[in-house]
């Protein structure tokens, strides 16, 4: 495995964007996102990434396990959480529920992909943790 660095990451990042804009590229705008979901996981796959979905992680408060658990969209390469939408407008709480995400998590980044809209790029939305900060460059 390569070393986790913010290069490391981004690069992940950067093969996962790809694959967004492939499925979007073959299936277009208006589909449910599970449809979106199941093909964004077979491109990912075929491009190498390790890819999880529906994962459920344990909440802890304050250091105790409430036997709650917290269901992420997507977990890439066990680093970067994709929460995918199919929405007509992406509201300022998606960013706010992916950053809860991160923070609960400790994972380094997160990426918010909207795929009902007519250009993906302007869909989406990276964001990065204080873990990201602490990690080596290069």
């Amino acid at each position: 495995m390569d070393r986790i660095t913010q290069k490391y990451i981004n690069e992940i990042a950067f093969k996962i964007i790809g694959c967004a804009i492939e499925v979007h590229r073959h299936l277009g705008p208006g589909l449910l996102e599970s449809i979106y979901e199941s093909c964004f996981i077979e491109e990912m796959t075929h491009a190498g990434l390790s890819v999880q979905s529906q994962v459920n992680l344990p909440i802890h408060y304050k250091g105790k396990d409430l036997g709650r658990t917290l269901k992420l969209d997507i977990l890439v390469n066990d680093l970067i959480i994709v929460e995918e939408k199919s929405v007509e407008i992406m509201i300022p709480l998606y960013k706010a529920q992916l950053l809860s995400y991160l923070k609960l998590t400790k994972k380094p980044k997160g990426l918010l992909i909207n795929f009902n809209c007519e250009n993906i790029k302007g869909g989406m939305a990276s964001l990065v943790t204080e873990e990201f900060s602490k990690l080596p460059l290069e």
